[in-house]
């Protein structure tokens, strides 16, 4: 089956408060998506973010952001009002987030909703507490002890709380119970309104695909909670950190600072914690995307102490051990592999073992010295997901001003494109017209913008995940747009025959009586 989806991550859709929430906007663009003939809506991790502001580095592997809790959904369960929304300070542009207003402006306005909560608890409340408890209670905890002391990280608490000894995590519970029991509440809101707008999506047969980043952020509760799982010393400091060797984009390379999994402590216990997440994360999405695939086959470890990736080396990672297991545990996922950078022979081969659909990316096909690049269309299996550039990437129109001549010259030749039409509909129609089942296009690439609309650039700090759509320009013209292509390219998203067949019959019954 050709499919098509949109990357739109939730904190870029229109909203008055700063930033994309599961509210209207989402509803309305899952609306948007169905009229467009679209199969898949395609997000950034929706975990809570840390310093930096990146999805990919979160507090919590299995909490979800609150950022994205809708404040008017708050106001109709009468924990807030227009009049105090509209009182905090939400950044000056409707186009771009900004993190620092939102870091204060947000979490002042939900502890007064916290405040009205506690008089009137809701009935399912408990239930989801206790649904949630293996990894809520640490999570609570661990961010009302990041509150306590001054937003440090946790390497830097007291000795006892960092090491978790029973008494002190006792203490700190009765200590900071409000503080624990209002980050409770906020999963309780993130989870009510994004299994409705989940719910609401696939009735309009809309699945959402999900990001699962291979790493953990080394602040974060997974790793306070689960220290035995990741490659830390005595004192619980990284030993060897993740990132990537100096190439021909950086001398340096790509110094990550997440800590590692010990994946010969994880082999033994099964691999438990990798089932608790992958086993969570298909509850929360319909399809999974994990990152760094590679990293499964032989991932780069550096010295804890470096500043550079230049010392560090390659070890051998799980491998199909981990994804047997995970199918043994959990049977077979819809999981996407992003299988981009440096491939191996054995990379390769995992990818064939475990029959997860790679990547292609049409803006790594096309340069001056490139013959017959794998990203180039004609080279594509079906068993693949094309897209015009990622999140990491710059915009389609962004990328066509900042390419060589002699790679913007193939391109365009490659794809017979012309200004009139618009080099990021040449684009686009390059990956729907392509061999590759399941074709995604960003969101900047449907509204034909430039680098400023770009989301991220790695390796950068302070101007990434911030560019938001307007209202206006997600409309019904372009909808229409996408369609015509969709049924063009026999891409258009059509409810399931069995359904349908089932409605006949319905309906013949009905006609009989």
């Amino acid at each position: 089956m050709r499919t098509s989806g949109v990357l739109m991550p939730i904190s870029s859709l229109p909203s008055p408060y700063g930033i994309g929430t599961m509210g209207k906007a989402a509803v309305k663009f899952v609306d948007f998506l169905e009229k467009a003939g679209q199969k898949y809506w395609q997000i950034l991790p929706i975990c809570p973010t840390s310093y930096g502001d990146s999805p990919y580095q979160s507090f919590s592997s299995f909490a979800g952001n609150p950022y994205f809790i809708d404040l008017e959904y708050l106001c109709k369960d009468k924990l807030l009002t227009k009049k105090e929304c509209e009182s905090f300070d939400w950044g000056g542009s409707v186009s771009y987030v900004d993190y620092g207003t939102m870091y204060v402006s947000r979490y002042a306005l939900l502890k007064k909703a916290f405040a009205r909560f506690m008089k009137n608890i809701p009935a399912d409340y408990e239930k989801f507490c206790q649904d949630k408890k293996e990894w809520l209670d640490d999570y609570a905890l661990f961010m009302a002890l990041k509150d306590a002391n001054d937003g440090n990280a946790w390497l830097e608490w007291d000795a006892d709380l960092k090491a978790r000894k029973e008494s002190a995590l006792a203490e700190a519970k009765k200590t900071y119970a409000d503080s624990v029991e209002f980050y409770k509440m906020l999963q309780y809101f993130f989870f009510k309104q994004w299994g409705e707008l989940k719910a609401y999506a696939n009735s309009k047969n809309i699945e959402i695909i999900g990001d699962v980043p291979i790493y953990v952020a080394l602040d974060s509760a997974d790793v306070w909670a689960n220290p035995s799982q990741f490659y830390l010393d005595e004192d619980l400091t990284p030993i060897d950190v993740a990132g990537c060797p100096p190439d021909a984009f950086s001398e340096d390379g790509q110094l990550w600072g997440n800590p590692l999994f010990r994946w010969d402590v994880m082999k033994k216990d099964q691999y438990s914690w990798w089932v608790k997440r992958i086993s969570a994360m298909s509850e929360l999405y319909d399809v999974i995307r994990i990152d760094h695939f590679r990293g499964f086959d032989s991932y780069y470890a550096i010295p804890g102490k470096d500043t550079t990736a230049k010392n560090g080396e390659w070890r051998e990672g799980p491998g199909m051990d981990l994804f047997n297991c995970l199918e043994e545990k959990l049977g077979k996922l819809p999981i996407i592999a992003e299988d981009l950078g440096l491939l191996t022979p054995s990379v390769y081969k995992l990818l064939k073992d475990s029959g997860f659909p790679g990547m292609k990316v049409l803006q790594f096909a096309f340069g001056d010295k490139v013959q017959d690049s794998e990203y180039l269309p004609h080279n594509y299996p079906q068993n693949c997901v094309v897209y015009t550039g990622t999140h990491d990437n710059d915009t389609t129109m962004g990328w066509f001003k900042s390419a060589s001549k002699g790679t913007v010259k193939f391109a365009k030749k490659y794809f017979c494109m012309t200004k009139e039409e618009g080099y990021n509909w040449g684009m686009m129609r390059g990956a729907w017209a392509s061999a590759a089942n399941m074709a995604i296009v960003p969101m900047q690439d449907l509204l034909g913008l430039g680098s400023a609309a770009r989301m991220n650039t790695p390796s950068t700090l302070g101007d990434n995940w911030k560019w938001r759509a307007t209202a206006d320009q997600i409309d019904n013209k372009l909808a229409k747009k996408m369609r015509e292509y969709m049924v063009m390219y026999s891409r258009l998203n059509q409810a399931p025959v069995v359904e349908e067949k089932e409605e006949t019959e319905e309906a013949e019954k009905e006609t009989a009586k």
